[in-house]
């Protein structure tokens, strides 16, 4: 059975646990308030020694840590990872672009604004702003040609970017003037086994 380590309201812990839930795995869960330090124990970094969540469990013991790289690895030999060469060096494009130009802007600002308080970050909020904004019009300019953002189907490509995306507003984004996004965001939803970011398994 699969272990999950993760922080509730981290999005890129719910990409891990919405790719396991579509998969039709049961896993073991245990949560970790990173706000609290959980995260920096000795016994955590011996599961990851970068102190982040979410990390990963194999059946087999081996621990995996970046999100990213964990859909990736689960996506393998399924529908959600593109068997075509060209399509998959698309989906691991779409991972790292999310990773370093979405996240940085539409993640951390919702962090800040939603965990912490936004007044102790209000000039670094309006510094992240430029890149939250272009990083949704790329999105939304992409989405005006395809229903998805890889071989026109549901890949974890779409679980990477929806994972923070549909919570933009959180971090201050609306997504009002980006129709394309909304429109996506629901073909998400509707997608079989969708769980909310909200929605836990026992631990």
């Amino acid at each position: 059975m699969y272990h999950l380590h993760d922080f509730a309201s981290s999005g890129n812990g719910y990409k891990v646990r919405l790719l396991l839930t579509q998969l039709g795995h049961v896993y073991r869960y245990t949560q970790h308030n990173l706000l609290a330090g959980a995260t920096h124990t000795r016994d955590f970094l011996e599961i990851n020694p970068n102190g982040k969540i979410p990390v990963l469990i194999t059946p087999e013991g081996k621990a995996l840590s970046e999100s990213n790289a964990i859909l990736c690895f689960l996506a393998e030999g399924t529908a959600f990872m593109p068997d075509d060469s060209w399509e998959r060096a698309q989906t691991l494009q779409w991972l790292f672009w999310e990773q370093y130009s979405h996240e940085p802007f539409i993640a951390t600002s919702r962090f800040w604004m939603h965990l912490c308080d936004p007044t102790d970050f209000r000039d670094k909020l309006a510094d992240r702003r430029p890149g939250g904004l272009k990083a949704l019009k790329i999105m939304d300019d992409h989405l005006s040609r395809a229903a998805f953002f890889v071989a026109d189907r549901y890949t974890i490509a779409d679980i990477a970017l929806y994972a923070y995306t549909h919570v933009a507003g959180e971090g201050g984004f609306s997504l009002d003037d980006y129709p394309n996004i909304e429109n996506w965001l629901q073909r998400v939803r509707q997608q079989q086994g969708h769980i909310t970011i909200n929605d836990l398994p026992k631990s």
